[in-house]
């Protein structure tokens, strides 16, 4: 294509060229024929008049031409371009072909299921693994060093944990002392009814 391009591009240079010199040729004929007739050369004006016929036949064949060549020369442009293309789609398809062929669905199905069962041994390694780290870690004994270690506190301050905090005033006991209080029987409530109606 490369051969071809520059090919083409010569053949426009001389086609270009060759114009060039059949107009400088057509200025001069009819500078001729103006001088003939200046003079009254009848015959010499005849004469230069069909050499510029010619000559402007010859150019409009050369500019034919070299319409010709330049659409030749992208018509060459395209097929470049195409064969390109091409190449490209036929080297996409080898390599579409080549995964294909490395890509066995089969495998692949049983290397899902082989993770899937390994990952669910892992789950079930980690649950075991936690609970025997909760049990080791159990505070049960530690919850009860730490109660004698506040109660020996409490202590040194003068506080009796067992006395002075089962006097205190707890929410839950205030609630209940409440609602026994206010805890009324059906007749008493009746009674209340019949009091609003009057």
């Amino acid at each position: 294509m490369r051969k071809q391009n520059q090919e083409l591009r010569h053949a426009q240079r001389d086609v270009e060229r060759t114009k060039r010199d059949l107009e400088k040729q057509e200025k001069l004929l009819e500078a001729e024929i103006k001088k003939a007739a200046k003079l009254g050369q009848k015959s010499a004006c005849t004469i230069y008049a069909k050499q510029l016929v010619q000559l402007r036949k010859q150019k409009a064949r050369f500019m034919t031409a070299g319409s010709q060549i330049s659409a030749v020369s992208n018509h060459a442009k395209v097929m470049q371009a195409n064969t390109k293309l091409a190449s490209a789609v036929a080297s996409t398809t080898k390599t579409m072909s080549a995964v294909n062929r490395q890509m066995n669905p089969g495998e692949v199905m049983r290397t899902m299921q082989n993770f899937e069962k390994e990952n669910a041994k892992m789950d079930m390694k980690e649950e075991l693994l936690d609970d025997a780290l909760a049990s080791a870690l159990d505070h049960s004994e530690d919850e009860a060093e730490e109660d004698a270690v506040v109660n020996q506190v409490l202590d040194e301050i003068g506080i009796e944990i067992s006395g002075k905090l089962a006097e205190a005033p707890s929410a839950a006991k205030d609630s209940l002392a409440t609602t026994s209080k206010n805890k009324m029987t059906d007749s008493q409530l009746e009674d209340q009814l019949a009091k609003l109606k009057m």
